[in-house]
């Protein structure tokens, strides 16, 4: 028999062996970023995502699996991301050792230390899902922290199951924040949220270009819909089930499955807008003939909607917008309803 045969069966039994020595933590990652010179050239608005699934991690304690979380945190620091969102309440979750609501907000202060650490060491933004306290109440929480691991910023899950509740978590504020980061406008949503539509409406009315979804499941259809219904970018870090990043067409740009069970990472290009394709495609050949490959326009031709996107530093959609008099898709909308309820009170 030919020694060489079958070399998928070996890749895979490599594989699975690599994997199953790095998950008990005999492989040391290298938690340090890389160099700037090892780093092609961004576009200005191009900014590197990550989420993480839970997926198959277990822990016996919450120690552990807060250990087990940085070593799936570090395999995505070759891409260099901008911003990690973590899963739900992660750092009980999948945990064999039960533990009360007041030993989960207890450790919650030491997550969120260690978190800022690896933030300020690690030049990204993190959204990490904890319990925080106010005035004696407890909230299933998701703490932004900026690169410097600075508290930007904390939303607090709006819509609680019944147990949340019976075990003692209060709902958070109806007015669901937006936060400014230094890549732009960035809000948060938490799990059975995605039963609801204000919270979702609220970061699109504040302007959100991306919103965050720490979860206890994957959500899949529900939570692609919301990402094409309000045109931002939509990515989700899971306790079960596939983490997914989507564009503002709802389109897949990322997830996590077989062969990178725990972890993804991708670019998205916020410097781009979303059209009602008529009337403004007649400027669509001009706009390609001064711009050519420094940008992308993509039609969806049944649904008639557009995306135009900038490929070059030295091009920017607001700037062919007004040049060219065209109108992003809400704003078509809202003139054309300002102009309905004009001619219906004439």
């Amino acid at each position: 028999m030919d020694k060489n045969a079958n070399p998928r069966r070996k890749f895979l039994k490599s594989a699975a062996l690599t994997s199953g020595l790095s998950s008990m933590g005999i492989l040391s990652v290298n938690s340090h970023p890389l160099p700037d010179s090892a780093v092609p050239k961004k576009l200005p608005r191009e900014v590197w995502v990550a989420g993480i699934s839970q997926e198959g991690v277990y822990a016996d304690k919450a120690e552990d699996m807060l250990d087990r979380i940085f070593s799936l945190m570090d395999k995505v620091l070759v891409n260099q991301p901008d911003i990690i969102c973590l899963p739900e309440v992660f750092h009980t979750a999948n945990v064999t050792k039960k533990y009360t609501l007041a030993e989960k907000l207890a450790f919650s202060n030491t997550v969120l230390s260690k978190m800022a650490d690896f933030a300020k060491l690690n030049n990204c933004y993190l959204v990490v899902a904890v319990n925080t306290e106010e005035k004696g109440k407890i909230f299933n929480s998701a703490v932004l922290l900026d690169r410097e691991g600075a508290r930007v910023g904390e939303y607090r899950k709006i819509h609680l199951t019944e147990d949340e509740i019976n075990n003692g978590l209060t709902p958070g504020p109806l007015d669901a924040p937006v936060f400014q980061t230094d890549f732009g406008k960035v809000g948060i949503q938490i799990c059975f949220d995605v039963m609801w539509e204000d919270g979702w409406q609220k970061l699109k009315d504040k302007q959100a270009e991306i919103v965050f979804w720490p979860s206890a499941y994957g959500g899949g259809q529900s939570l692609q819909a919301k990402a094409l219904q309000h045109r931002y970018v939509l990515a989700t870090s899971t306790r079960k089930g596939s983490a997914k990043l989507w564009d503002i067409t709802g389109h897949e740009l990322a997830k996590t499955g077989f062969w990178e069970k725990n972890y993804y990472c991708a670019p998205v290009n916020l410097e781009k807008a979303f059209l009602h394709t008529w009337p403004f495609v007649r400027h669509f050949d001009k706009i390609k003939e001064k711009y050519g490959r420094k940008i992308r326009i993509t039609n969806f031709h049944e649904e008639e909607w557009s995306v135009i996107e900038s490929l070059s530093p030295e091009v920017l959609i607001s700037a062919i917008l007004k040049e060219f008099n065209l109108k992003t898709y809400d704003q078509h909308r809202h003139d054309s309803e300002m102009a309905q309820i004009k001619a219906r009170n004439t």
